[in-house]
């Protein structure tokens, strides 16, 4: 049986650090599905289509890495998408305790839904996309955070 991961995130935007969680999903999965949730209480800073574009660029040579766009429950979606597992990342305690309380709630929702920790890299730890994108706000040159230049989209 394929081993289907669900990478759920509003990406805004998709960073190195997140980047690196897919490919060290990768190692222990069949498939990575990277879902790009939307949050109707949040305005994007980036576009959808550009964190598509910047996913795709940093994994179109990797037929195991897909993307999809949703506006339901994660644990929903990565069942409809065949996922029997959630990929997340952890920095720090803080998000730790924030996530699993969200994997009980999702084991809740899809019965035998797992959620799988991987720790952040330590040289990626202090990247968020909070910080990325106020950066960005701020005129700031956010090539360094980014697994596939923005440039490269406009071209």
């Amino acid at each position: 049986m394929k081993r289907t991961a669900f990478f759920p995130g509003s990406f805004d935007p998709f960073t190195k650090g997140h980047a690196d969680i897919v490919e060290r999903g990768l190692k222990l999965f069949d498939e990575v599905v990277i879902g790009i949730g939307t949050n109707q209480a949040k305005k994007r800073h980036f576009s959808l289509e550009i964190m598509e574009g910047v996913i795709r660029g940093a994994f179109n040579s990797d037929p195991r890495v897909r993307v999809v766009h949703y506006h339901d429950l994660t644990a929903k979606v990565a069942k409809d998408e065949g996922a029997r597992f959630l990929l997340r990342g952890l920095r720090n305690t803080t998000d730790f305790e924030y996530e699993n309380t969200i994997a009980q709630v999702n084991r809740q929702i899809v019965e035998g839904l797992e959620t799988v920790f991987l720790i952040t890299s330590p040289e990626l730890a202090p990247i968020s996309s909070t910080i990325v994108r106020e950066l960005h706000a701020y005129g700031v040159d956010i090539s360094d955070y980014l697994p596939y230049p923005l440039e490269k989209l406009r071209s």
